[in-house]
């Protein structure tokens, strides 16, 4: 565990997002932007709810703990690594107050307004958007900020941050990498779902600021890909890279179009996001070579062991998270006065921070530029062609 520093020089996050809900570096817009159904009558998580840690400063930590009619293991997951994170930093100073959101706005409403008349200076979490959003909403009115956990960039404003892996990230970074390897034309095959609108709209964004061409695109309904490859295959002697941003599972359908539609990856480079990060993705025979962009892994695999460790289970992807979220707010807490410690000033320092997945740090408008590696999909298994960038003191792309 790194010590954590703050104002004038970066900040570390001790050592180091939802596996097969969310994706397996947080991505899936399926659910952290849709909440589940609220439960008709909440489930009593024994124990789960009870305060972490017993300092002066008073942190709120809003989670999925219920979802339907029972307890979820997402939640327990996140709240798990939270208690690591305290057992691990030595957070003397600060209360964790845990609430349940049910997986509902309404819950989390309720849970935000609760945690705030008991005094919390911080709300970390929820995980959906509608709850987020919620949440951001309630705390704006007594200027109480917020690190959020949903990977739908409209939930961020000034006062509510996303810690996330989002989308805009992943097709940056991807991008970025495909241009300094020489790549000017794109085409896309891209779901018609929520993950598939960002993904293209900052593909195209990102393309216009680098002077590059979006040669074709393709949309097709979740599930329904073959058509749409059969016709991008015809665009591809135009182009020389093809970005997928889908699923996991929806890549062995769309891996088999490729092939049936004589796709080599060998000449045309074949991108994705970090969603392929996933052993389904891996071992697919068109999408050897294939690239994306995603966190490295070793420092999941380090945090993953030392919970599974602590608590005799494998930990959620998406629960490095809550850990870095509640090690920034340690550190904050113990090295910043008092009212100063989670102000917009300090939560937005350029130097960043470093958590479990890499380099992080918080923009004015709520959302998070992140450092990513790019991987190359080789035999099953991943090799890094282009490292992340351990500080936000060089150009964190094309290197």
């Amino acid at each position: 565990m790194q010590v954590l520093k703050t104002a004038r020089a970066a900040c570390a996050i001790g050592a180091a997002l939802l596996a097969s809900a969310c994706g397996p570096t947080g991505g899936g817009f399926g659910s952290s932007t849709a909440p589940l159904s609220a439960p008709t009558t909440p489930v009593e998580a024994s124990g789960l709810t009870a305060p972490i840690g017993s300092g002066s400063t008073k942190v709120a930590l809003i989670l999925p703990l219920t979802q339907g009619s029972g307890p979820s293991s997402v939640g327990q997951s996140m709240r798990n690594a939270a208690e690591l994170a305290v057992a691990e930093t030595g957070a003397t100073g600060v209360t964790l107050i845990v609430k349940d959101d049910m997986s509902s706005a309404e819950g989390a409403r309720a849970a935000a307004q609760a945690a705030i008349a008991e005094g919390a200076e911080l709300i970390i979490g929820p995980l959906y958007a509608p709850n987020v959003r919620e949440v951001g909403r309630i705390a704006r009115a007594s200027n109480t900020p917020v690190i959020g956990f949903s990977t739908d960039s409209s939930t961020a404003a000034r006062g509510v941050y996303l810690l996330s892996f989002l989308v805009e990230s992943y097709v940056d970074r991807i991008v970025d990498f495909s241009i300094s390897k020489g790549k000017k034309s794109f085409a896309a095959l891209v779901p018609e779902s929520d993950y598939g609108n960002v993904a293209l709209a900052e593909l195209q964004q990102i393309a216009a600021k680098r002077g590059v061409r979006v040669q074709a695109i393709e949309r097709y309904k979740p599930g329904a890909a073959a058509a749409a490859v059969k016709k991008i295959s015809e665009s591809l002697s135009q182009a020389d890279a093809l970005f997928i941003p889908d699923q996991a599972e929806a890549m062995v359908q769309i891996s088999q179009a490729l092939t049936a539609n004589g796709i080599d990856g060998k000449r045309v480079q074949i991108l994705g996001t970090g969603l392929w990060n996933d052993a389904r993705v891996l071992r697919l025979p068109a999408l050897q070579g294939a690239w994306f962009a995603a966190p490295e892994n070793g420092g999941f695999n380090a945090f993953a062991g030392r919970y599974r460790e602590k608590y005799g289970s494998d930990p959620t992807r998406i629960s490095t998270l809550a850990y870095d979220a509640v090690s920034l707010a340690s550190a904050l807490a113990r090295t910043q006065g008092q009212g100063q410690r989670f102000t917009d000033n300090v939560l937005t320092n350029s130097s960043g921070f470093n958590g479990a997945d890499g380099v992080f740090r918080f923009g004015g408008d709520g959302l998070n530029e992140r450092g990513l590696s790019v991987l190359s999909i080789a035999n099953g298994s991943t090799n890094v062609v282009s490292p992340a960038p351990r500080s936000f003191g060089a150009a964190p792309s094309g290197t």
